[in-house]
């Protein structure tokens, strides 16, 4: 279990440190390191190769629909891609394009702008490509390999922040899936998993303060992946034991679907909780299961004692998506 109060507070300490331009400090400090390095190096000679080192191209029109497609963009890192499915229908591009189309009885065009490997520093360039395709709606997948590659949390926030800003500049809205829980990974033994998911959740907490002050919506993936990767590892991994399989992948666009046809206004929107410090909120959301934080005003104010307001919406619903 993960300290609301500590987290809220990481998440503070990186988010001033991004917005001032200084490295800032690790969220678990310097000693996590060389622990996090020398673990690695274990896992990774355990951790098997997945079907290529992209996922299957995905890009096209999606829905049996006619009319001006919704144009839908993604970006960030392997998740992004699919990588480690066969089949571009398997994608959570994909699956979440057909979902779009089918509630919003239009076609959708998606561009997948994404690349395996990825880390937050990679965002400006893809933006770059995705804004080419006009995007009505950017869908981000991001924060893993920040972990992994041992990038100062930050500066993998600037970076974010700067995309969701330039993608909201152009007219696009904006739907971050945060940093998911890495101590879910079976190869990556303990303690580097507490570490990992720690780690993982004070950076998923900084993101969600960044991009909703960039005007975007984030989707809280760790604990929503991480229980249902924890509990079912063999049925929601691939064969290499670290990235989703394609039920894993089911989940994951599962999970966002909701809230980007909320950012579009074809989905309503669940009752929102009280408003609190954005920091607080984006804590509680690192903690619950598809938690989507929005930005949200007080007595006509965006902002209040401790920073702007935010406000959690509850999407996820009981039931395991399953594929028809």
């Amino acid at each position: 279990m993960i300290r609301t109060p500590g987290t809220a507070r990481a998440a503070r300490r990186i988010a001033a440190a991004a917005a001032v331009g200084g490295g800032g400090v690790t969220a678990l400090g310097a000693a996590a390191y060389g622990l996090l390095l020398a673990e690695a190096l274990v896992a990774r000679r355990t951790v098997g190769r997945p079907h290529g080192m992209e996922g299957p191209p995905s890009d096209g029109v999606y829905g049996p629909f006619g009319g001006e497609p919704i144009r839908l963009v993604m970006l960030g890192d392997s998740l992004s891609v699919g990588l480690g499915t066969s089949d571009p229908a398997e994608t959570p591009g994909a699956l979440i394009a057909n979902g779009l189309a089918l509630i919003a009885e239009r076609p959708v065009r998606l561009t997948v702008a994404g690349r395996s490997g990825a880390t937050s520093a990679e965002l400006g360039d893809q933006v770059d490509r995705a804004l080419k395709a006009r995007p009505e709606i950017a869908v981000v997948f991001v924060g893993a390999n920040d972990v992994t590659s041992q990038t100062l949390p930050a500066q993998a926030v600037r970076h974010l922040r700067k995309a969701v800003l330039r993608l909201r500049e152009a007219g696009a809205e904006v739907v971050v899936g945060t940093c998911p829980d890495l101590g879910t990974v079976r190869p990556i033994a303990q303690p580097l998993r507490w570490v990992t998911r720690r780690w993982s959740r004070q950076l998923a907490a900084a993101q969600t303060v960044a991009v909703v002050e960039a005007g975007g919506r984030t989707v809280a993936f760790a604990d929503l992946l991480g229980q249902e990767f924890d509990t079912n590892p063999a049925e929601m991994f691939g064969l290499d034991r670290y990235h989703p399989s394609a039920q894993g992948y089911l989940q994951i666009a599962y999970a966002v679907l909701p809230s980007v046809c909320g950012a579009l206004e074809l989905w309503p929107e669940p009752r929102a909780r009280r408003a609190e410090s954005i920091y607080l909120a984006a804590a509680k959301a690192a903690e619950e299961p598809g938690a989507e934080v929005t930005a949200t005003r007080v007595g006509g104010r965006a902002t209040g004692p401790h920073g702007r307001w935010a406000t959690m919406l509850g999407r996820r619903t009981g039931a395991r998506p399953r594929r028809a």
